[in-house]
């Protein structure tokens, strides 16, 4: 086996360990204590937390960002295939042209889309005062893995390079906000805890 396979065997299990370390801590920490009295159903602003409360149409800084919004949507699901790919590129590099260009060509509208947000947040003031170097390196890591992942299905011979980048961002994992991988299920869940005790979620409102 090749140098380059065991890095990427090592630096996945030092992202997993990490990963593993939050979610245990998070279930530790156990569900959130609330001191006022209930008035609602928990259960049911959890479920609004992780469906309807996900609408654009809900969210402010979605629906007056639409265009912000559906590139980080693409971002997201762009990261996810990358990862997919990943995985196969364990059993294989040798991916049929047309099926190789054609994620090659997703994954090249992904990274465009996560180097837009990356210069909205450079040029954009307001977002720049609320950025820290850890959003700048979050964003470069993951765009060049997508990016990387685009090269590799165009040019296999280019796989050392890719996992030298793809092992970069499975080591920064669990250190800077992209372990929020981990944290945004417990967010969702903490919230919509709040929302259903104290009966104050978007339906429950309608309903009263």
């Amino acid at each position: 086996m090749q140098w380059y396979y065991w890095l990427a065997i090592a630096s996945l299990a030092i992202c997993l360990t990490g990963c593993m370390y939050h979610f245990i801590r998070l279930v530790k920490l156990g569900k959130p204590r609330e001191y006022s009295k209930r008035s609602g159903n928990p259960a049911a602003g959890i479920i609004y937390s992780f469906t309807k409360a996900m609408n654009p149409a809900t969210k402010e800084s979605a629906y007056l960002n639409m265009p912000v919004y559906v590139s980080g949507v693409i971002y997201h699901l762009g990261t996810f295939l990358a990862i997919a790919l990943f995985f196969v590129f364990f059993i294989t590099t040798g991916i049929k042209d047309i099926i190789a260009h054609t994620l090659a060509l997703l994954m090249i509208v992904s990274a465009a889309c996560g180097t837009g947000i990356l210069i909205k947040r450079i040029i954009d003031k307001k977002l720049r005062l609320l950025s820290s170097p850890d959003d700048y390196i979050s964003n470069i890591l993951v765009t060049g893995f997508q990016a990387a992942t685009a090269i590799v299905l165009l040019l296999p011979a280019a796989y050392p390079v890719y996992i030298i980048i793809t092992s970069l961002l499975l080591l920064y994992m669990p250190l800077g906000k992209l372990k929020h991988a981990v944290y945004f299920f417990a967010a969702r869940y903490h919230i919509g805890y709040f929302y259903g005790w104290r009966n104050v979620w978007a339906e429950a409102k309608h309903k009263q």
